[in-house]
């Protein structure tokens, strides 16, 4: 069968009518969402039951970051190695090996006897987060039609925002009601979903055809690239500051039941789903800004949840502000590393979400270290504050000194 008479089966060829190509579109496009839907359950809920494996292993709070860290740092090593890896793979066939890895390392998470061996499963299970966002930014690209890459992204982005309103919540009910085991066991069946889906919405196009490495790799000989990265990786670092420790912020520092956890994280959730609306939008007509008012605004967030997080009517609102300013961010990171290197779009996002779990690994691990040093649960919000800070003025630095290159620029 041609490549044509596949893309009309799929109503996204041309000359298929509006109303099938728009359908095929949206299907495409949820089928892209709900893996990434299934990555963010699986990475955000281990936040909100890291008090039930903790004690489950025989470990306390501090220590039983080590996996959240484990999974950050398979992100980090799965994004560009994965990528580069399965470079010429098609990127349709590309996602389906991802998710592959995906219910993998969920399974070997639920059966894990020990720490060693949960962090190990976490870091399997963190290596396809990277290459998944990247090629799936491709394909939504492919999708959406060019000129709309901010969108494209927050798409694919969409799954994992929704995932901490709806996954991360449920997933954490009903690790308190059943067991953290079975959190990863329906992870893992949330995964085979995924496959089946993209195996039959996703259309097969030769337009998603990989590259050679070479070809790929050329983008990271830009060193704006890796300074965005670096931003990225400082001012992302505080949402997660902030939702490792949501669990011990709900019970230890206001005093709730556990029960009111899940509806803390859908606070978050709805805040990050709100923000990477907007943010997809802002970032097609003004990138540099997206990034600049999303960290500003957050700032402004962090330093009334520092001061004021213990009270209730504070800290939830605080949680979905935090949720929705740094969100807003994200996207326009996206649109400016596929703008300094578009010959590398599926590193790019690769990278990107890389950056995002290095933020990850350095957020909870700051505000692990601050409570650890026995400073406080809000300290971690503290050090969240100082790592945003960071990459906002590391930002503002690029800014004026890519301006002031361009002033004194001949011609």
């Amino acid at each position: 069968m041609s490549n044509e008479s596949v893309l009309a089966g799929a109503g996204l060829a041309e000359g298929a009518g509006p109303a099938a190509g728009r359908v095929a579109r949206r299907l495409a496009l949820f089928a892209l969402a709900l893996g990434t839907f299934s990555i963010g359950t699986t990475e955000f809920a281990s936040m909100g039951i890291i008090q039930l494996f903790s004690a489950s292993l025989g470990v306390d709070i501090p220590t039983a970051t080590h996996a959240i860290t484990a999974y950050a740092i398979g992100v980090v090593i799965g994004a560009p190695s994965l990528t580069l890896f399965a470079a010429r793979l098609n990127r349709r066939t590309l996602l389906l090996l991802l998710i592959g890895i995906f219910i993998l390392g969920n399974l070997l998470s639920a059966v894990a006897d020990g720490l060693g061996m949960f962090v190990v499963a976490r870091l399997i299970t963190g290596l396809p987060q990277g290459a998944y966002f990247g090629a799936g930014a491709v394909v939504a690209s492919h999708v959406v039609g060019p000129g709309h890459a901010g969108r494209a992204f927050a798409i694919v982005m969409a799954g994992l925002t929704v995932a901490t309103v709806v996954g991360s919540p449920i997933a954490t009910f009903l690790g308190q009601t059943v067991g953290w085991r079975a959190t990863y066991l329906c992870i893992g069946g949330l995964g085979v979903a995924s496959l089946l889906s993209l195996w039959f919405l996703v259309p097969r196009s030769s337009e998603l055809d990989g590259a050679s490495i070479a070809h790929e790799l050329s983008g990271l000989r830009n060193g704006r690239v890796w300074l965005t990265m670096t931003v990225a990786a400082l001012g992302i670092s505080s949402i997660f500051a902030v939702y490792a420790f949501i669990g011990p912020f709900v019970t230890d520092l206001v005093l709730l039941p556990r029960e009111a956890i899940p509806l803390a994280l859908a606070l978050f959730g709805i805040g990050m789903t709100v923000g990477n609306l907007y943010g997809g939008r802002l970032a097609d007509a003004h990138p540099n800004r997206g990034i600049v008012a999303g960290y500003g605004c957050a700032l402004v967030v962090l330093i009334a949840l520092g001061i004021w997080g213990a009270s209730t009517w504070i800290l939830f609102p605080a949680l979905f502000g935090v949720g929705a300013t740094m969100m807003a961010a994200i996207p326009a990171i996206q649109v400016r590393l596929t703008s300094l290197a578009p010959e590398s779009r599926t590193l790019m996002g690769a990278m990107n979400l890389a950056s995002l779990n290095v933020a990850n690994a350095l957020g909870a691990w700051a505000g692990g270290l601050t409570i650890g040093a026995g400073l406080g649960l809000l300290s971690a919000v503290w050090a969240g504050f100082a790592l945003t800070v960071a990459g906002l003025l590391l930002f503002l630095t690029i800014i004026v000194g890519r301006r002031r290159e361009l002033t004194v620029r001949p011609g």
